[in-house]
C-alpha cells in the first residue's frame, strides 16, 4: 500500500510511520516540523532526546533497508506542492496527523487560538480538496479526539460516531433517524476536531471521499517495538503543562519525586490508549476501509477509562510520591462519568495493553532514565481557559 503520513515526525506520527514501513508499505512522511518549532517557542524540549527528522529517517533506512522518504512542507499553506504529490505518488491511503494537537496550547491566548484554527482547518480542507482535484480514490484516516464529545455526564454510553434518535415530524408523528453524536468541544483544539468531522461528512457525501475518523483517547507510553531499535529512533516524551498528557506527566513527576499535579478535584474521567495500541489501530483502520459511497466510519480509539484521582493514587502508591491538588486551568465540570463504546477495534482483533501491565516499565525505562532532562519550571500549566481560571496573585 502507498501511504502518505502527514505529520509523520510527531508523537503519534513517527511510531506509526516506522510500523507501517516495517509491515512493507511504501511510506512518505510530510511534515513542516512545526512541533519542533513550538519546542523552541515554549523553551521546553522532549524529555527523551529526539534526533533531527533527517537523522531519524536515515537511521531507519540503514537499519531495516525499508526506505521512508521525508518531504518538508506545510499542507495548510502549500496547496500546489500537496496536489503535485498526489499526482506523482498516487497514494492508496493518507493518514492525517498534521494538526496542532494540544488543548492547552490552543487556549494559550489569541496566538494559540488563531494558529490552531488556521493550521488545523486549512490542513484538513487542503487534503480533501487535493484528493478531489487529483481525481483519485484515496482512503483518509484521520486522528481525531474523544474530546469532541465533551466530558459531561449525560447518562449515555458514547457511541462510535452516530446515535439513533426519535423525533416528532410536522404531523406530530414519531420518526426515527440516525444523526452524528452531538459534539461539545471543550477547547479550541477540540473545536477544530468537530469542524473536521463536518468537512469529512460534506466531502464524503458530495465527492464520495472515503474517510475513517478515529476519536482517540489520551495516549500514554513512549516507545514501540520499532522506536526501541536504536536511540536515534526514540519517540518524543512531553511532560510540560502544555503538551504533556496527564499520565505521561504523572510518570515523569513520579520519577523525579515531584508531587503529582492534579487539576481541580481530580474527579474527571478520561479515556486512555497505549501508544503501541494506537499504532495497531491505525493499521486496522487502513486494512478495513469503508467501501465507496459508505458514510464516514467513526471508531472510538481507546481501550480503558480512568478517573484522574484514581490514576494519581495508583501512581502515588506505586512510586511513593505525594499528590498536589491545584486550581484547574480548564473550564470544565469538577467530575464526570465516561462510558465509551469501542467494539469496532476489539471486534477487528485489537488486544489492548492495560495500565496495570505497562506503568512500571514505562517509569523505569523512560521517565527515570531521562529524568535529568526535565526542566521543573515547565511542569505547571501556563494556559488558562478563562480569566477566572487563573490563579490569584498573592
Amino acid at each position: 500500500m502507498r501511504i502518505i503520513i502527514f505529520g509523520g515526525d510527531g508523537f503519534c506520527g513517527w511510531p506509526t510511520s516506522l510500523y507501517l514501513s516495517k509491515m512493507g508499505h511504501e511510506v512518505i512522511i510530510v511534515d513542516n516540523l512545526s512541533r519542533r518549532k513550538i519546542d523552541l517557542e515554549l523553551e521546553c524540549n522532549s524529555l527523551t532526546p529526539i534526533q533531527s527528522i533527517g537523522k531519524r529517517v536515515s537511521k531507519w533506512n540503514e537499519l531495516t533497508k525499508n526506505n521512508i522518504k521525508f518531504i518538508n512542507f506545510d499542507v495548510a499553506k502549500n496547496y500546489s506542492q500537496l496536489l503535485n504529490l498526489f499526482h506523482s505518488f498516487k497514494p492508496d491511503s493518507i493518514i492525517h496527523f498534521a494538526e496542532q494537537r494540544s488543548a492547552p496550547y490552543s487556549m494559550k491566548g489569541s496566538k494559540g487560538k488563531r494558529y490552531t484554527i488556521d493550521n488545523n482547518l486549512n490542513a484538513t480542507n487542503n487534503l480533501l480538496s487535493a484528493i478531489v482535484e487529483s481525481k483519485q480514490d484515496v482512503h483518509v484516516v484521520h486522528l481525531g479526539s474523544m474530546g469532541v464529545y465533551g466530558y459531561s455526564s449525560v447518562g449515555l454510553k458514547i457511541p462510535e460516531g452516530y446515535i439513533n434518535v426519535k423525533v416528532k415530524d410536522y404531523n406530530n408523528k414519531d420518526i426515527e433517524t440516525e444523526i452524528p453524536y452531538p459534539p461539545r468541544p471543550g477547547s479550541i483544539y477540540h473545536l477544530t476536531k468537530t469542524q473536521d468531522s463536518l468537512m469529512f461528512a460534506f466531502y464524503n457525501e458530495n465527492d464520495g471521499i472515503r474517510v475513517t475518523d478515529l476519536h482517540q483517547g489520551i495516549v500514554w507510553g513512549t516507545q514501540t517495538n520499532e522506536t526501541s531499535i536504536h536511540d536515534d529512533l526514540i519517540n518524543r516524551f512531553d511532560y510540560d503543562g502544555d503538551y504533556g498528557t496527564v499520565l505521561n506527566r504523572f510518570l515523569m513527576q513520579a520519577a523525579i519525586g515531584h508531587p503529582l499535579t492534579v487539576h481541580g478535584t481530580g474527579g474527571q474521567t478520561r479515556a486512555f490508549i497505549h501508544i503501541k495500541d494506537m499504532v495497531k489501530c491505525i493499521e486496522i483502520a487502513l486494512l478495513n476501509p469503508p467501501k465507496k459511497n459508505d458514510k464516514v466510519l467513526v471508531f472510538n480509539q481507546m481501550t480503558e477509562t480512568h478517573n484522574i484521582n484514581d490514576l494519581a493514587n495508583k501512581i502515588s502508591n506505586l512510586m511513593g510520591v505525594s499528590i498536589s491538588y491545584l486550581k484547574n486551568p480548564r473550564n470544565e465540570a469538577n467530575a464526570n462519568d465516561l462510558i465509551v463504546e469501542n467494539e469496532c477495534f476489539l471486534n477487528l482483533g485489537l488486544n489492548p495493553i492495560t495500565l496495570d501491565n505497562g506503568l512500571l516499565s514505562e517509569v523505569r525505562n523512560i521517565a527515570k532514565k531521562y529524568c535529568n532532562n526535565c526542566d521543573e519550571s515547565k511542569i505547571l500549566s501556563q494556559s488558562f481557559w478563562t480569566e477566572a481560571n487563573k490563579p490569584k496573585k498573592n
